[in-house]
Order: C-alpha cells, then structure tokens, then sequence
C-alpha cells in the first residue's frame, strides 16, 4: 500500500477514536498530535501530486504536456 492510503487509514482510525470520546484526556491530545501530522503528510503529499499533474494538449499533431489548471 502506497504511503498516502497509510496515512489516510490511520488518520481515519485516529479520527474515529477521537469521535467515540472514550479514552483520557493525555491519550486524546496525544491522537490529536498524530492526526494533525497525518493530516499534514498527507496534505503535502496531495500538494506534490497535484504540482506534477498535466494534462495532454494536442498541438500540431503531437502531443505537449501543459500544466494542469484548475476550473473555478
């Protein structure tokens, strides 16, 4: 499994854990530091994907990479 989906199960484990609210206060926060390192890593790596996305542009038949541009 890639390093992104990794981070992204165990930030949802983290998150439901802290949801159920069962567990003591040094355990939450302790949760909450990881899910906020989880969720960091796995911002940064969505952030490096999106950079490296390009979408095929036809030109005087051949193919050209362009960088990708969001619709707003």
């Amino acid at each position: 499994m890639a390093k992104f989906e990794e981070a992204l199960q165990k930030l949802e484990k983290v998150v439901h854990q802290l949801e159920k609210g069962e567990i003591p206060l040094d355990k939450a926060i302790a949760l909450f530091e990881e899910g906020v390192q989880l969720s960091d890593a796995c911002r940064k790596q969505l952030e490096e994907a999106e950079s490296k996305v390009e979408v095929l542009l036809k030109k005087n038949g051949k193919m050209q990479a362009a960088p990708f541009e969001e619709e707003e």
